[in-house]
């Protein structure tokens, strides 16, 4: 049976208790709010599918492109509501012209992100655009593999663990599954993430409570979101922020709206899981760089475009596209008109993250330590952030006495 030891050792893929005959494996979240399986070992016959399955435990062998491009949607208003060129839209939109069906995360009513599927075109919105958060699984690799074994064709799309973690599960080739995964930094707590929605919404109901020319006064249960975008392109790619809208419903049958946007320096989340403070302790010893992940096509934002094309450039969204498999390359380059071959050399230069894993921040564990016991989220990050060890506060004082000497 499946027995995680250390943290580190466990993606939260599901794909041990969805493989599970017995159904005797469940995903339970720990107190950071990360998933690990646990074992109902008194129903559990030892078949030791779970362990087959588990992508860490059976690992690929790292490899490199077959083809690197950069590449843009030719439809404007698609590139500018997707994080980087558009080209998972693109993907996505040809995959349903062929009768397929879209896996890939969403958020849901309470603003949580899973994963989910689609058959409809119209609905590929919900699944566009970056979510910094650990989406939920839940059974899509069943969804998926029911699908397959109905000769549809299915796109699946998710981070490099995700995609491994399908591969294992589905213990077969398809001919009709295109995976696609994306280059990733890691991911956050959904549990933070909670609170963080928690904190903002209160926050501005307090802020209308201020606002004394309002008209009616307002509950807190009166004001809900509306929308959230981690990459708005407002003022424009390479400057991308966060963004969040707001709906407020009046007793009278009016209603307001307002919106947040935040610059990656002013959102404090984004300043949290940027400088790694609650990412998942898998991500700090990712398992699936340098192409692990078996996935046919890699996507990302081919970051430094501007100095090694910068006729190619408009700061609207260029996507890194890393083609993993033959028979797709051709697929793609009839797909996408408006590409350019580039070196895989090149792509590596402001992605780091294709081949290394991220260090954790030096006061993870202070961070959840004022977490646990129930401090503001907002402040919990800020102080984490802004605290300095002994040893460089020590270093601080001593070269700035070496200074007035």
């Amino acid at each position: 049976m499946i027995h995680i030891k250390e943290a580190k050792d466990c993606c939260g893929c599901d794909a041990c208790s969805q493989v599970c005959p017995q159904r005797c494996i469940v995903m339970k979240e720990d107190e950071c709010g990360f998933w690990y399986p646990r074992v109902d070992e008194a129903v559990c016959i030892n078949c030791h599918l779970c362990e087959r399955v588990c992508p860490i435990i059976n690992q690929n062998e790292s490899k490199k492109p077959l083809n690197v491009y950069a590449a843009k949607n030719k439809d404007e208003r698609i590139r500018i509501q997707s994080s980087s060129g558009g080209i998972f839209t693109l993907i996505a939109e040809q995959v349903l012209r062929e009768g397929g069906v879209v896996f890939g995360a969403r958020f849901n009513e309470q603003w949580e992100v899973v994963h989910d599927y689609t058959e409809r075109e119209n609905e590929l919105v919900l699944f566009r655009g970056s979510k910094y958060v650990q989406s939920k699984i839940g059974i899509a690799f069943e969804k998926a593999k029911f699908f397959l074994d109905n000769k549809r064709k299915v796109l699946f799309t998710g981070t490099p663990c995700q995609i491994a973690g399908l591969r294992k599960y589905l213990r077969k080739k398809y001919d009709n599954l295109l995976t696609v995964d994306f280059i990733c930094h890691g991911v956050p707590s959904p549990l933070v993430w909670r609170k963080y929605l928690q904190e903002i919404k209160l926050q501005q109901y307090h802020e209308i409570k201020k606002i004394k020319t309002f008209p009616i006064p307002v509950c807190e249960k009166d004001i809900s979101i509306k929308n959230i975008s981690f990459r708005s392109k407002l003022l424009g790619w390479k400057k991308f922020s966060f963004s969040l809208s707001f709906f407020i419903s009046l007793r009278d049958g009016t209603f307001y709206e307002n919106k947040i946007i935040e610059s990656l320096d002013e959102n404090i989340f984004m300043r949290g899981f940027l400088t790694n403070l609650y990412l998942r302790p898998s991500c700090y010893s990712c398992q699936f760089k340098s192409g692990k992940s078996g996935s046919d096509i890699t996507l990302g934002d081919f970051w430094g475009i501007d100095k090694i094309l910068p006729t190619f450039d408009d700061d609207k969204g260029v996507s890194l596209v890393l083609i993993n498999r033959e028979e797709i390359k051709s697929w793609f380059e009839e797909l996408c008109q408006d590409r350019k071959l580039e070196k895989y050399e090149n792509a590596l230069q402001e992605n780091s993250s294709l081949l290394a894993s991220v260090t954790p921040h030096r006061n993870m564990k202070y961070f959840y330590s004022k977490m646990y016991k129930g401090e503001c989220l907002q402040k919990c990050i800020s102080m984490s952030l802004e605290k300095k060890n002994i040893k460089y506060r020590l270093a601080s004082i001593l070269y700035h006495l070496c200074k007035k000497n």
